[in-house]
């Protein structure tokens, strides 16, 4: 399965040549121009590759906001600006920096790096209890009987969900944007539907659930 590259540049030219480079070694890459709507799509990308310079809310205040919404995504920063001090800003929550110019060799071994030590790599099994999540393989198994549990495409999407924000308690908005891809509408009961369906097929006791929590109140977690 390709890598999910969350790209936001605003010039153009750099956009489309960073894009191009990155779709030719195998990543799968949404490309943005603001930082608008990156929070909403954070949630389904693997890496985040960021510029400072941005039209509306600057690369600084947009990956402040990333962290904040995925913090088990990493976010590395491209920037002209070579100060120290602006560096330091950057990796007060970025996990690389990169300035301008650099070579599409550097870039792609840097998010290769920051890959790996994410953890996000072929065959990587995440236990949840008695369960076993391969998000790169995309099969759920109960590890003490082997055999697969098979969820519907919203089903599994929702779980890699919390798989990639472990010990963070999400909201069913949060959760609906994420996985549908659309704005959240007031009143809309998809999310509490597919969860206790989704429950129903990995819980133990759906009745007591211990895999998906719900924080009353507030929306779900899962602990790692």
């Amino acid at each position: 399965m390709k890598k999910r590259v969350l790209y936001i540049e605003d010039d153009p030219e750099i956009g489309q040549w960073v894009h191009d480079e990155l779709e030719r070694r195998g990543y799968a890459v949404e490309w943005l121009l603001s930082g608008e709507e990156a929070a909403e799509r954070v949630g389904q990308a693997d890496l985040v590759v960021l510029d400072v310079m941005l039209p509306g809310l600057d690369g600084y205040t947009v990956g402040q906001r990333l962290k904040k919404e995925a913090p088990g995504v990493p976010v590395l920063m491209l920037s002209a600006r070579t100060s120290v001090d602006d560096k330091l800003q950057g990796l007060k929550f970025a996990d690389d920096y990169l300035t301008k110019p650099f070579h599409p060799d550097e870039l792609a071994a840097r998010l290769e790096v920051l890959l790996r030590r994410y953890g996000r790599h072929e065959g990587r099994t995440i236990r949840l209890e008695h369960l076993e999540v391969s998000p790169e393989l995309q099969t759920v198994v109960d590890g003490q009987t082997g055999e697969e549990i098979l969820l519907t495409p919203k089903q599994l999407q929702i779980l890699l969900y919390f798989v990639r924000n472990p010990n963070r308690i999400l909201t069913k908005e949060q959760i609906y944007e994420a996985v549908w891809g659309d704005p959240y509408l007031e009143g809309d009961k998809s999310v509490m539907v597919h969860i206790r369906y989704l429950r129903e097929k990995i819980e133990r006791d759906p009745g007591n659930p211990t895999i998906i929590e719900t924080i009353r109140g507030i929306g779900y977690r899962v602990k790692q």
